[in-house]
């Protein structure tokens, strides 16, 4: 027994040393919490769409090298990524924050609310941190600042990136997330962290799910070829409007008697359905758009299968054909749960265990996952409804009266920031 006891000791005091950490941390999150409003705010109104995030990324990069970082500009187009290299050597530990807005007008009555616009898919549009990038990148600035102020203390770096486009990119196949990883950005990376600002969770919580948290999300489009005819001889033709129908009834089955909804959750939603031009005209097809959302690899599969099954078979069944297309977009952000175990701790000091809540699957969508896909990765859900909300009647993100509560931000300094020391501490 006497062996293990060395490594045992050593271990817990390297641990320790980092957690001391802690104190100073708190300290320095509560000292820079009104700049980091400031900073969110500025970004609220002046909001950009992905892979156009210019003047967000210049302030970013300013910052980080005013802490004197190593900083790399234009990642994935508009992305920036900072080296804090720490006193000690270490592991390289990452750190995450989505840039990007979205194609929505703003409603609420705010002295910081949107005030650009842009084109986006050929229209005019509002644009609006809708779904509360503008605090990410603001409080990962805050990290960068807390944790630069105790480099030499730093037992492994800390690589900062700041990503474009998680929205996705409408013209674009690659962005965000999955180019970053493809120009090399998570090589030297040992593990990542991340953290989404959460409309439904009160202020000063964090909710986490250990293995699969946000589902995967794919596009669907089917188009029902038929035989167009008179609307008053249906006999004559192939009613393709009949048929997708059946198909968008047929695909509900999936969820209900295909997927085995004690494990995870699955979605199929068509979205859109377009045919015909006038009252009494079958038309020649039918086209309709939709989502996928599922958890894991095997599910993913399972569900694209039974999507195609039932939609050729049906159409086949009423003399049309059906062509199915399914592009996958991102897969699950799944949390490695030894991870997710080491560092539970860490945000229930950064909250107060009472206040870390564990969550069931939520099948939005994080291309957060293809950092995961490279290295271990742990993605959190930080508190932003008012507290004392309704998180039923509470307006969800992606909406025009998208809100936060700013008294949570400094809880998401703390929390990266704890990510970074005590995963150190175990290394």
């Amino acid at each position: 027994m006497k062996k293990f006891i060395i490594p045992l000791l050593l271990l817990s005091g390297t641990a320790f040393s980092q957690s001391n950490l802690r104190p100073k941390i708190d300290q320095q999150a509560d000292a820079i919490e009104a700049k980091v409003i400031e900073w969110r705010r500025d970004f609220h109104k002046y909001p950009e769409l992905g892979n156009q995030e210019f003047r967000t990324a210049k302030i970013i990069a300013d910052h980080l090298r005013s802490l004197g970082m190593e900083v790399t500009e234009n990642v994935a187009v508009t992305g920036v990524v900072g080296v804090l290299k720490g006193g000690k050597p270490g592991p390289m530990v990452a750190l995450r924050a989505d840039m990007d807005a979205l194609p929505v007008t703003e409603r609420n009555d705010l002295p910081f609310k949107s005030v650009n616009t842009a084109v986006y898919n050929g229209q005019e549009t509002g644009v609006m941190h809708a779904c509360g990038h503008d605090s990410h990148v603001a409080i990962l600035m805050g990290a960068a600042e807390v944790l630069a102020g105790m480099k030499d203390q730093l037992e492994g770096s800390v690589k900062f990136i700041f990503q474009p486009a998680e929205e996705g990119v409408y013209d674009v196949d690659i962005a965000g997330a999955e180019l970053m990883v493809k120009e090399g950005v998570m090589e030297d990376v040992d593990a990542i962290f991340g953290l989404h600002i959460w409309s439904q969770i009160e202020a000063g919580k964090i909710g986490y799910r250990s293995g699969p948290a946000l589902a995967a999300v794919d596009n669907l489009s089917i188009t029902v070829h038929g035989t167009q005819a008179h609307g008053a001889s249906p006999w004559s033709g192939v009613d393709p409007i009949v048929t997708s129908a059946q198909i968008v009834t047929g695909l509900q089955t999936i969820l209900s008697r295909s997927v085995n909804v004690t494990e995870n959750p699955a979605v199929v939603t068509v979205g859109a359905i377009h045919g015909g031009i006038r009252q009494n005209i079958i038309p020649e097809k039918v086209e309709m758009i939709g989502t996928i959302r599922t958890f894991g690899d095997e599910q993913q599969a399972l569900v694209h299968e039974r999507i195609t099954e039932i939609a050729t078979n049906i159409a086949e069944s009423a003399g049309a054909k059906a062509d199915v297309e399914i592009g996958k977009l991102y897969p699950s952000t799944v949390n490695d749960p030894e991870l997710t175990a080491q560092m539970l701790p860490s945000i229930q000091s950064a909250a107060g265990k009472e206040n870390v809540i564990a969550m069931p699957p939520v099948t939005g969508a994080e291309d957060f996952s293809f950092f995961q896909r490279e290295k271990p990765g742990f993605f959190i859900f930080l508190g932003g409804m008012k507290k004392g909300g309704d998180p039923l009647t509470t307006p969800s993100h992606h909406t025009p009266d998208f809100y936060l509560d700013e008294s949570g931000f400094k809880l998401g300094v703390k929390a990266l920031s704890y990510f970074v020391v005590d995963y150190m501490g175990m290394k």
